[in-house]
Formats: C-alpha cells, structure tokens, sequence
C-alpha cells in the first residue's frame, strides 16, 4: 500500500510550511496487527520528516521518519497501514488532549466520532417538535 497518495503529501507540505497553525490531521496510519497509530499533519520539506501525534502506547505530539515506517515489516508480510475511510475533522491539539485523557488515538477516535454523531442526531423530541410543526 502506498502511504501518502500525491494530494495528502501536497497538503502535508503545505501545512509544513505554516507550522504554527493548529492544523487537522491529514492522514492516519496504523499496525494492523498490534499497537501502532499516527495521525499526521505536517511533512518537511525533506519529503521525509513528519509532524503529528504518534501513539505507541502513550500519544505524544512529535516526528518521525516516513521511510523509517515505510521499511517496517511486520509477521505475516504486513506492513503499516494508512487508514483509507479517515477524516480528520478535529485540530490535532483536539485529538492530543482526548487521546491522553482516553488512553489512546484509538479510544479518542471513538468518543470524538460518537460525540459528533450524538451531536448531529435528533433527539426524540426534537423529532417530534419538528413533525407538528409540519
């Protein structure tokens, strides 16, 4: 699998050059078979280094190398992965402060999604005051 297609490295180098925004996620990767999660939103512009929140059991904001992911290989001839339905949809200081306070960029996933989906969900009676006033 390819892990950064040519408009997510665009976008991420164009984040790149404006470090100090607060920006969303461009891409997430992930071991498909263990611990492993990065939600990228920056690359350099060595086309190597990227930004973003690593979780290899403690999320932390910091770098790391894409050819150093790229060369991981995992049992079973696997590699890392890039998540293909992932949609940022938060700023990164968003997902670093739930992923620590959840234990996790998986578990933040879940209650930020859910959250958004509760929130975007008529209650009953939201339901209900809408149909009378049709």
């Amino acid at each position: 699998m390819i892990l950064l297609t040519s408009t997510q490295r665009e976008q991420l180098l164009a984040n790149g050059r404006q470090s100090d925004v607060d920006h969303v996620p461009v891409v997430k990767f992930f071991n498909p078979l263990g611990s492993g999660v990065w939600l990228a939103t920056e690359l350099d512009s060595d086309g190597d280094t990227l930004f973003g929140l690593a979780d290899l059991g403690f999320p932390e904001l910091g770098s790391w190398s894409l050819g150093e992911m790229q060369a991981i290989r995992l049992p079973f001839d696997m590699r890392i992965e890039r998540d293909l339905h992932f949609t940022g949809d938060f700023p990164i200081s968003v997902w670093a402060d739930m992923a620590r306070r959840a234990g996790g960029i998986r578990e933040a996933e879940r209650i930020l999604y859910s959250g958004a989906r509760a929130a975007s969900t008529p209650t009953r009676k939201q339901t209900d005051t809408q149909s009378r006033k049709h």
